[in-house]
């Protein structure tokens, strides 16, 4: 049986006109950019819902959009950055300067718990001298254009200001977000669908309306049901499994879109408790992992063998730690004695990943539980104060500017790093992580949908400019 959800959005293709149906496999967790892990809710809040003040280019080069323009100074300290004047929330009212400068002190603001808040640190002031000019200052010249500038969305101030900073995530305007982008928010159902529709007084300059009418973010999180629902006309995209691919691309009505990601998956220790605050035993269990059987058996060939955390070709990455895998080394380093600990991961299905994990560790000495949860309950457990796990199989967004790596050192117990080569280093010093693969993203999607991009920028790059053929 198909979920609720999909019946109530108008099931077959030819109902649904200019409504696209896009699969989540989990609810998008938080609509707000400042406490959002949830991929898919990221990209949903600065390519739909929201603006940020840049973006990348196909080219991968920060341009202009919120702000149309930006200067540093001479010493290079400080950015001034010009905003546009047409850019509405979609209640009515300007977005301003001061909208951007109370986002940015939020995102600084430890109470927050904004994940990058490590990109921000060394800006010493923000500050919004009139409406459209927003003024960064910095302790010292950044070595680029700041990446967190093209992902942490804008938020409209007046509907946040007063909410204390550790309160932000059960604000009321999370529940009815008023946005700026092309895409206004219609309705949410938790564990079911989010719901928005074309802002068309959304600025030419910026790509003006989108040719969709709705846009429905549909959560269906059993992978058969998700490709049921693709082949029959349900949906028209849903990330499919490696294994279904050829599968999808016989069908006349759909094709399998296959593309590069900044999206890392592993086996994440926790170093701050036994077992794993032992060098030793993290490297025993780097080296009793089979990463090619992995990509080969589990992934079909759609990911690249992953002993670091950059994908190789991406800009600041260093060239990884060799691990090879090495069992007689895993045992030796475990000295004969059993270690024992908990796997965590997200989902209800048969988890081959995590058995073909338990199985080489198995080999070399680990007795490992695996324990699937909900992603909330993951969530808790992983990102929650206490950090309540031992070890868990994760994916990894990542972001062009390499913003990730020092919320990833955290989130193992590890001391943030300076900058994103000193913490490549301490990945591969230190293992807190042991990387098992750079995925690729595979979607399914109907042939009905045009202009569809998907890059290293995201799925949702281009879904303003999506379109249903005639």
């Amino acid at each position: 049986m198909l979920s609720a959800a999909l019946v109530a959005c108008g099931a077959r293709a030819e109902r649904r006109g200019a409504t696209v149906l896009y699969a989540s496999g989990a609810d998008l967790q938080s609509i707000n950019p400042l406490v959002a892990v949830h991929p898919l809710a990221k990209q949903v809040q600065k390519f739909l819902l929201l603006t940020t003040l840049a973006r990348y280019d196909s080219a991968l080069r920060p341009v202009p959009y919120l702000a149309r323009a930006w200067q540093w100074s001479g010493d290079g300290r400080t950015l001034t950055l010009r905003l546009r004047r047409d850019v509405r929330w979609h209640d009515g009212m300007p977005t301003t300067a001061r909208d951007a400068a109370w986002t940015l002190e939020a995102a600084r603001d430890p109470a927050t718990g904004y994940p990058r808040t490590n990109d921000l640190a060394a800006v010493t002031k923000v500050g919004a001298p009139d409406d459209t000019t927003l003024v960064l200052r910095f302790a010292a010249p950044p070595p680029s254009f700041p990446d967190v500038l093209t992902d942490l969305a804008i938020l409209p101030a007046r509907y946040l200001d007063t909410v204390p900073r550790a309160a932000l995530r059960r604000a009321a305007w999370s529940e009815r977000p008023v946005g700026n982008g092309p895409f206004r928010f219609v309705s949410h159902e938790p564990n079911r669908r989010w719901v928005f529709e074309a802002n068309r007084e959304y600025p030419a300059a910026l790509g003006g309306p989108p040719a969709l009418e709705r846009f429905v973010v549909v959560v269906v999180d059993e992978p058969m049901t998700k490709l049921a629902a693709l082949v029959g006309g349900e949906l028209d995209v849903a990330g499919i499994n490696a294994a279904h691919a050829e599968f999808v691309r016989r069908d006349r009505r759909l094709q399998a879109l296959d593309y590069p990601l900044i999206f890392i998956n592993g086996l994440v220790f926790n170093t701050r408790r036994p077992p794993f605050d032992d060098r030793r035993t993290r490297l025993a269990a780097a080296l009793a992992i089979d990463r090619r059987e992995i990509v080969d058996g589990y992934l079909f060939g759609f990911a690249t063998p992953a002993t670091g955390p950059v994908p190789p070709g991406v800009p600041g990455a260093l060239p990884p730690p060799d691990l090879p895998l090495a069992p007689d080394s895993a045992r030796r380093l475990l000295g004969g004695v059993p270690v024992a600990f908990e796997l965590l991961t997200v989902g209800s299905g048969e988890a081959a990943l995590e058995q073909m994990l338990q199985a080489r560790l198995a080999g070399v000495g680990f007795r490992v539980t695996i324990r699937q949860l909900e992603l909330s309950a993951f969530l808790d457990r992983v990102y929650g104060p206490r950090h309540d796990f031992d070890a868990a199989v994760m994916g990894v967004p990542g972001d062009i500017g390499l913003g990730y790596l020092a919320p990833l050192l955290a989130l193992t117990g590890m001391p943030p790093a300076a900058d994103p080569a000193e913490a490549q280093r301490t990945f591969a010093d230190s293992l807190p992580v042991a990387f098992l693969y750079h995925a690729r993203g595979l979607q399914g999607i109907t042939r009905r949908l045009r202009n569809v991009v998907m890059d290293v920028r995201g799925e949702l790059v281009t879904a303003a400019r999506w379109r249903i053929a005639e």
